[in-house]
């Protein structure tokens, strides 16, 4: 992947990551993938929305949720927690 191409991904991963902690709750691919219809890149498409999820949950962002009776994924943004100075 050239690097405009790469960039163009994270910034586009950081504007989903910052609309995920806005709106917490339960991330499935077709709630991205509406997301991104509103977002600066509404052509983005249900491929996209997932390859997004995955990197923002290899990234640390989410946490990755298996359901094995439907097969299904979902991700749930990690909480965010400041250590204080001992």
């Amino acid at each position: 992947m050239s690097a405009l191409i790469e960039r163009e991904a994270e910034h586009r991963r950081d504007w989903l990551l910052a609309e995920i902690r806005r709106t917490g709750g339960v991330w499935t691919v077709r709630r991205a993938e509406a997301v991104m219809h509103a977002s600066p890149w509404p052509t983005s498409k249900r491929n996209t929305a997932r390859k997004d999820l995955r990197a923002l949950a290899n990234r640390g962002a989410l946490t990755v949720r298996d359901d094995a009776a439907t097969g299904r994924r979902s991700y749930t943004p990690k909480i965010l927690t400041l250590r204080s100075a001992a």
